[in-house]
């Protein structure tokens, strides 16, 4: 269940109900109304029904009264709608909210016809808003500084211990403009002929275990060369909720492959496309990312 409603209705108001519903439209005497109610319903309540509310994800006072928890709880409700299926199955999933800016952007750099510089232009600002989207989920602690008038003011402070990881021709120019002087570790995997499974190369930082690690790949297709960099970052001792693994764009089935074989890292992308074809690309994709950011391509 996406949501679990408690309704906390004072108990005089509950029985005046009962007692109204049955004497008009069931015809019944108020004495035999509160025999029930005495013998049955209160009991039943008890038992069964007000275990319940420390479950609860939301608990409502007052009812149908309370309109400010009433829209809170349709407002919850239109942006679960709103989500991509997958969001719905992977709490662990997040897509940063699409606006006109980010279609048009998105519009620019899967177009075959653009140039390589507006290509890198626009896909550095898509990924900042990965990055930034993905910083907004690390720890926080408060921190309070005194402002050039004087006064005190009350806010957050960031993560402290914290690298980037790039599987090689990432994401990391992006990463390094949003966090001044950010370690960041590399890891090649080679993707084509072995399944995507085949680890040439790692460097990280020594004190990895003691960090939350932003893992950069730019596309998330079959999710197996994924799967391997975040297996070698757990047994190099990174827990795996420390592990925030940030796509440009993602595949249903890379997702599928991650999330069930990590289901408490977390993912953000800045969109979720259609399918892979029969040879394993993206659809509609935007080619070989690397190739295009850096110019190796034909």
């Amino acid at each position: 269940m996406n949501m679990k409603i408690f309704v906390d209705t004072d108990a005089d108001v509950r029985l005046a109900r009962r007692i109204r519903r049955d004497t008009v439209e069931r015809g019944r005497d108020v004495d035999s109304v509160l025999e029930q109610y005495a013998k049955f319903v209160k009991p039943a309540f008890d038992d069964f029904v007000l275990p319940s509310k420390k479950y609860a994800d939301v608990i409502i006072p007052r009812g149908g009264d309370n309109h400010v928890a009433i829209d809170l709880i349709v407002q919850h409700i239109h942006t679960k709608l709103g989500q991509h299926d997958l969001c719905k199955i992977y709490p662990n999933v997040y897509v940063i909210q699409s606006t006109f800016q980010i279609r048009g952007m998105h519009t620019l750099i899967r177009d075959r016809g653009i140039s390589k510089h507006d290509f890198v232009f626009y896909s550095d600002r898509l990924i900042r808003l990965v990055v930034e989207h993905g910083l907004g989920h690390l720890p926080f602690t408060e921190k309070q500084v005194v402002t050039p008038t004087g006064s005190m003011y009350t806010g957050v402070d960031f993560c402290k211990k914290l690298c980037g990881v790039s599987i090689v021709r990432s994401m990391e120019n992006a990463l390094r403009a949003c966090c001044k002087g950010i370690k960041i570790g590399k890891i090649l995997i080679h993707r084509d002929g072995d399944n995507g499974k085949q680890l040439i190369y790692e460097k990280l930082p020594n004190d990895i275990s003691e960090r939350h690690v932003l893992l950069l790949d730019p596309v998330l297709a079959t999710g197996n060369s994924a799967n391997q960099a975040i297996q070698l970052l757990i047994e190099k001792g990174v827990p795996e909720s420390h592990i925030i693994f940030l796509n440009l764009i993602s595949a249903p089935e890379g997702i599928h492959c991650v999330c069930k074989r990590f289901p408490s890292l977390k993912i953000v992308t800045s969109e979720i496309d259609v399918a892979l074809n029969e040879e394993f690309r993206v659809i509609p994709g935007l080619g070989e990312f690397g190739d295009r950011y850096f110019g190796t391509d034909d």
